[in-house]
């Protein structure tokens, strides 16, 4: 039986503000002071971070998956991040993987006593038949969520834990503790602490997939351009690249598959679409191998 009372996230502050008797716009400025602390939570915490970023990046190096797990406001920011990567990344459907307790009803509305249930935690992740190729992140600001302790219990293979409980009894190779301190609002971990945990996957979402040949440089060169503003950001990836003209690359990118490295090693070796796939391939899908 968890001592609630005694967890860093249900802290309040001795002196706290009344919000209840200020201005909606002083509320509005006390809440932007706290993205400092977050902010600053998480720079105390970037050595396991980083650590995190390389278990995450490892996974998908070896051909694993990464996988989000949490309840509430933790676990709808790790949907938010997973929901992300393909249009960000070109990364395929269960590359990353978000769990949520009581989804899905739960993306939409508090289903708050899922995150009690561990047996689901557990199961939710088997169905998913993880390996140890794999990278299990779980997310719980409180640290008490059973969903992410089951989850993270049957497990084969990397765990990361994302917590502002530094005392959290969830096992994990990787232990990020964001010491944020108490919320403005007692007890509301969707403020400062969702700032953080945003910022968090945001730091594990890019440095994996970046680690996958998604990134060129500072370019999202695997793009998918399914919409008229990605496919104005591939054809200028493309001339930029190559580097060709404007209308030269918009050929080059339909004649690529829309694979804008496959564009730009088309154009840069003067190979026909077949070699430059075959060529990417053999780099592991990385643009700057590929070039070699």
């Amino acid at each position: 039986m968890n001592d609630y009372a005694s967890l860093p996230t249900e802290a309040a502050r001795a002196a706290g503000p009344e919000l209840d008797l200020l201005p909606a716009a002083e509320i509005a400025r006390l809440l932007l002071a706290e993205e400092a602390e977050a902010q600053a939570a998480v720079e105390r915490a970037i050595g396991p971070v980083g650590l995190a970023c390389e278990a995450a990046a490892a996974a998908l190096r070896r051909g694993g998956r990464l996988f989000y797990v949490g309840a509430g406001t933790s676990g709808r920011l790790g949907v938010l991040d997973a929901a992300e990567v393909g249009p960000t990344f070109g990364a395929p459907p269960g590359l990353v993987v978000a769990l949520l307790a009581g989804a899905p009803r739960a993306m939409t509305e508090g289903v708050e006593g899922a995150e009690d249930d561990g047996a689901a935690g557990r199961a939710a992740l088997r169905a998913h038949a993880p390996s140890d190729r794999d990278c299990i992140v779980g997310i719980t600001m409180s640290g008490t969520a059973a969903f992410v302790r089951g989850a993270l219990e049957a497990a084969p293979s990397t765990r990361v834990l994302l917590t502002a409980n530094a005392g959290a009894e969830i096992p994990a190779e990787v232990v990020v503790a964001l010491d944020l301190g108490p919320e403005l609002l007692a007890g509301s971990t969707r403020l400062k602490g969702g700032s953080a945990t945003k910022a968090v996957l945001n730091m594990i979402s890019t440095a994996a997939l970046a680690a996958t040949g998604a990134v060129y440089g500072n370019r999202m060169v695997a793009v998918r351009p399914v919409n008229r503003k990605l496919r104005d950001r591939a054809e200028r990836l493309v001339a930029e690249l190559a580097p060709v003209d404007r209308a030269r690359a918009a050929i080059l990118l339909v004649e690529a598959g829309d694979d804008v490295r496959v564009a730009v090693l088309m154009a840069r070796l003067g190979s026909p679409r077949d070699e430059a796939l075959a060529r990417l391939a053999r780099a592991g899908g990385s643009l700057r191998r590929a070039l070699r």
